[in-house]
């Protein structure tokens, strides 16, 4: 589906999937960094009978590609893909740094009518992340370190399947979401991510937004564990939180998520 980068008016072709009821309301799922729009299969599994559901691979990522961008230029991207489909009442959710994309899309266009946050704090204040992170914001050490961890990949990527053949799939996926993935997204989400998140937390938008909203966090997610649960909560959201989930609801508790947001899409 033709598209435009935000950062540069450059035509680009997002890569979007359409599955379920066409005659549904409409589901749309945006993935994490460093993810692509496979990360949701298990979750459109149990949901495709409810509801159309449309899925984009972000820019910078997966089978889109183009210009790394920060959330408010990939909810541009993303609005122009629903104004093409002539999508006028869309549920958008929103995984991690596709959370972000989600409340800005939420917050700027009267397309998106209810919101979901899966795996996301409202910004950085208490998150818990990888030591080191800095010198994958420089540039040139950011693009030797992709460049060398794709074959580094591979080997951990065969070892890790000797060893738990159920969970090669998602590794495979993951390696191939990595090699796609733009290497500039790194500075976005450890820097201007971070900057703008600052300025704005994400629950200060979801209250200028006034949509419902459901947030649903995991008890074990190693970045954001639910410290941010009140937060969202004083914000308006309904908040759930899934004591055993690590950062990905949506592959972890395909069952649990999918009744979560089936359950607030009836009451809502």
């Amino acid at each position: 589906m033709r598209s435009t980068d935000p950062r540069t008016d450059v035509a680009v072709t997002a890569n979007v999937r359409v599955d379920g009821d066409p005659d549904a309301p409409t589901l749309v799922m945006l993935h994490g960094f460093s993810g692509s729009l496979k990360w949701f299969d298990r979750l459109v599994e149990r949901l495709a009978d409810a509801f159309r559901i449309v899925r984009v691979d972000l820019l910078g990522h997966g089978a889109t590609g183009g210009r790394a961008a920060d959330a408010p230029a990939q909810a541009r991207m993303v609005e122009t893909v629903l104004a093409q489909l002539d999508i006028e009442d869309a549920i958008v959710l929103g995984h991690s740094f596709g959370a972000d994309v989600a409340v800005e899309l939420a917050e700027r266009s009267p397309r998106v009518t209810r919101l979901i946050i899966v795996a996301q704090a409202p910004d950085y204040a208490d998150a818990t992340l990888p030591r080191g992170r800095v010198i994958m914001t420089v540039p040139a050490i950011c693009a030797t370190v992709h460049r060398i961890a794709q074959p580094v990949g591979r080997v951990l990527l065969r070892a890790a399947a000797r060893r738990n053949p159920d969970g090669q799939e998602l590794a495979a996926q993951a390696m191939a979401d990595f090699r796609a993935l733009d290497p500039a997204m790194f500075r976005v989400v450890l820097v201007e991510r971070r900057d703008r998140m600052a300025r704005r937390p994400l629950d200060a938008q979801v209250r200028t937004a006034g949509k419902p909203t459901l947030v649903i966090l995991g008890g074990r997610d190693h970045f954001y564990g639910a410290r941010s649960a009140r937060r969202y909560s004083l914000a308006g959201a309904k908040v759930e939180v899934m004591p055993e989930s690590g950062h990905n609801p949506t592959v972890e508790f395909p069952d649990e998520t999918a009744a979560l947001i089936t359950a607030f899409l009836a009451s809502a």
